[in-house]
């Protein structure tokens, strides 16, 4: 592996390549992008013994260090996942090209012609663990809203991404777009991220942190340009009194436990006491024979003997993995005043069947996704037609919830006029 000793010479150069390639990019038409997608698939349909060679070597690596099964299924590739990453490149070869496109126009009475107009954020800077889709992910989704990439992925994915990006670059070149659109930071050293973090001179415009709460705590902590993240994954799935329980036990089941380890899992289920009688004990018990632990308030505990006491701590966490914490709260204002102060403001479902219950809830809870009958597990840039995402934002600036192509444009005005001046 290499590792270079001026990393902050060799980061700097990637910063100046990538901003050149943005300042190229930023004109490509649509046609060459959605060219140079095709092409990426392509590439890494040819190159697929290749990719799934150096994963293999990622994975013993990974196994050799110790890492969980979790991360493992996080980090693997085989045919059916290359298949989903050319899928998505596909996906968003397909998606409209908002760069260009005018949100708003309007005329002013002195007859000022005003636009304004989606254009690329410029150069973006993708700091990641595990998963080597993301690779492909962000890069697609990068160089189709027209911005060049620096992609810092973490050591256990190396080997896999190193040929996915090199198929990325290829299917650009084959495109006529600038190579440097996409490049990959060429060592695992920490220092080259914390070059990334303090902006390689101003050539990064934002950040994406994509992993663990360590990594995302470090990329907030000691970033000097814009970020586009979220700490924590701390949903709630709340059962109204008003639910149906066919729906509130499998809506509540697939949140918690299709994939516990993902951040759009529910961690906390809230059940309004006013439906207790009819609505707890089928949702505990559908957990607990999934094999989810339980840990709950004594309302819950009384339900079944394996629910185990939750403490206060319970409600602050992310568990990543099949336990779930249940309580009892006053109705939807009790729900929301959980939420407002526990909640990580990423995505928080209400279960229920009176639409003015869930029009409150949709209205009063301040997260980056609000749900309403319907699975956390949805927080998904994929399942909301962005084609994939680079992450999910729950900050206040113009990206929140997933970021896809849109979320990767910013917007300027374009004023027309027809020689008017200023009156002193």
């Amino acid at each position: 592996m290499n590792r270079p000793t001026d990393i902050a010479g060799m980061m700097l150069d990637l910063g100046r390549r990538a901003r050149a390639a943005a300042e190229m990019l930023a004109d490509g038409s649509t046609e060459a992008k959605n060219a140079a997608l095709e092409a990426m698939g392509r590439h890494i349909d040819a190159r697929r013994a290749d990719i799934l060679a150096a994963n293999e070597k990622d994975i013993a690596l990974a196994r050799e260090r110790g890492r969980p099964d979790a991360f493992i299924d996080r980090l693997m590739l085989n045919d059916a996942r290359i298949d989903g990453i050319i899928d998505s490149l596909h996906v968003i070869r397909d998606l409209p090209d908002p760069v260009g496109s005018v949100i708003d126009e309007w005329e002013r009475p002195n007859g000022l012609r005003i636009a304004r107009v989606r254009v690329p954020l410029g150069v973006v800077g993708i700091i990641y663990e595990a998963r080597p889709n993301v690779t492909a992910d962000a890069g697609a989704l990068c160089m189709k809203s027209g911005n060049a990439v620096i992609l810092r992925g973490g050591s256990d994915s190396f080997h896999s991404s190193g040929v996915l990006v090199e198929c990325l670059r290829a299917g650009l070149r084959e495109a006529g777009l600038p190579e440097d659109a996409i490049l990959m930071v060429p060592t695992t050293d920490r220092e080259a991220a914390g070059e990334m973090l303090r902006g390689l001179e101003g050539n990064i415009d934002v950040i994406v942190p994509r992993g663990g709460k360590s990594l995302v705590a470090r990329v907030q902590e000691e970033a000097r340009v814009p970020v586009f993240a979220h700490l924590e994954g701390l949903c709630h799935t709340y059962i109204d009194r008003d639910a149906d329980v066919e729906k509130a036990v499998n809506v509540t089941l697939n949140a918690k436990m299709r994939r516990p380890g993902i951040c759009g899992a529910t961690e906390t289920a809230l059940v309004d006491a006013a439906g207790a009688d009819r609505l707890l004990a089928p949702v505990v018990k559908a957990l607990l024979q999934a094999g989810c632990e339980v840990r709950g308030d004594e309302a819950t505990q009384a339900v079944d003997e394996r629910v185990k006491p939750a403490t206060e701590e319970d409600w602050r966490t992310e568990y990543l993995a099949p336990i779930i914490s249940i309580k009892l709260v006053d109705g939807v204002e009790g729900a929301i005043e959980h939420i407002r102060r526990y909640g990580s403001q990423h995505t928080d479902a209400i279960i229920t069947e009176n639409a003015e219950t869930a029009e409150k809830f949709l209205r009063e809870v301040d997260s980056a996704i609000v749900m309403h009958n319907a699975s956390t597990q949805f927080a998904d840039g994929g399942e909301f037609g962005f084609g994939a995402e680079i992450g999910i934002a729950t900050g206040r600036i113009h990206a929140r919830g997933p970021v896809g192509l849109e979320q990767l444009t910013i917007f300027k005005y374009q004023v027309r006029g027809s020689g008017q001046t200023r009156p002193a």
